[in-house]
């Protein structure tokens, strides 16, 4: 499996991590790290040095609650640092928006992968990435980020998110994106719950089936902190089981803040499936 990148291909035969950064002052993970330039530039080589194959850069925080900013001040953060990286870094560089003019501004600038958590349903998003012929990552989301979270609602999670991502990558076929160039993103944390999240991981197969490299994005979420009781910093652990997890179900790439641990996790899974890992039985059956 692979994903064309515009001019770049990204071998997807063995998985890979993608790595966050976020030129925010108010993202739930790491808000104001890396907001000066010549910061998330050096942080871009570390996780890079660490096992990064793509490094998805965001300018607009889109946590739960998050407010939106104006395309012009998306564009003042997200773009010296896409032009530096791109004249120094040989992977591709994504862009995390959902705006056809920072899109394009981005692609201008050296990014060859849109990374859309609306999944270019903005109007002339997806006109903006099939004219450029880069790489795109169609996400479910139900809601908007300042609302998502307030009462999230499915008939059958897995089975919603899956048509969705079906009529998408169908959108952007017609569209003329090749399939080639698509990936797909279930979207945990956005507009859903904590059993959604769960449901859609423990179903990822399912998802894997529509064709389209998978990729996941778990790190730091609130989830796995409802689930163990960590604060956002101490998630790491929590983060890398659902990595490993998602890699052994099929997913390609896995969107992480903690770039060598995650990597860690998806040598551990590919030694657990290539001795024949099978999933284990239900607690409480018998032999």
């Amino acid at each position: 499996m692979h994903l064309r990148c515009g001019p770049r291909t990204l071998d997807l035969s063995t998985p890979v991590v993608m790595g966050v950064l976020n030129i925010t002052p108010d993202s739930f993970s790491d808000g104001g790290r890396w907001f000066e330039p010549d910061r998330a530039i050096d942080h871009a080589l570390q996780m890079i040095d660490d096992g990064a194959s793509i490094i998805d850069v965001g300018g607009e925080s889109t946590r739960p609650g998050a407010a939106s900013v104006d395309v012009d001040e998306e564009l003042r953060r997200v773009i010296p640092v896409i032009t530096a990286l791109a004249a120094r870094v040989s992977v591709p560089i994504s862009v995390d928006t959902s705006r056809p003019r920072v899109m394009r501004a981005a692609i201008e600038a050296g990014a060859t992968l849109i990374n859309d958590v609306r999944a270019l349903q903005g109007p002339g998003a997806l006109a903006e990435v099939a004219a450029a012929g880069v790489g795109v990552c169609v996400m479910h989301m139900q809601g908007e980020p300042r609302t998502m979270q307030s009462e999230p609602k499915y008939g059958d999670v897995v089975k919603d998110v899956r048509q969705f991502l079906a009529e998408r990558v169908a959108a952007c076929e017609n569209a003329g994106v090749e399939r080639e160039r698509i990936c797909i993103d279930p979207g945990i944390g956005f507009g859903k719950r904590v059993e959604h999240n769960v449901a859609l991981l423990a179903h990822l197969p399912e998802l894997s089936a529509l064709r389209s490299p998978l990729l996941i994005g778990v790190s730091r979420k609130s989830f796995i902190g409802t689930i163990t009781g960590r604060a956002t910093d101490q998630r790491i652990f929590g983060s890398v089981a659902f990595a490993t997890a998602a890699v052994l179900a099929g997913a390609s790439i896995i969107r992480a803040h903690d770039v060598a641990a995650t990597r860690d996790a998806i040598k551990v899974a590919l030694a657990l499936h290539d001795a024949g890992y099978a999933t284990r039985p239900k607690i409480g059956d018998s032999e």
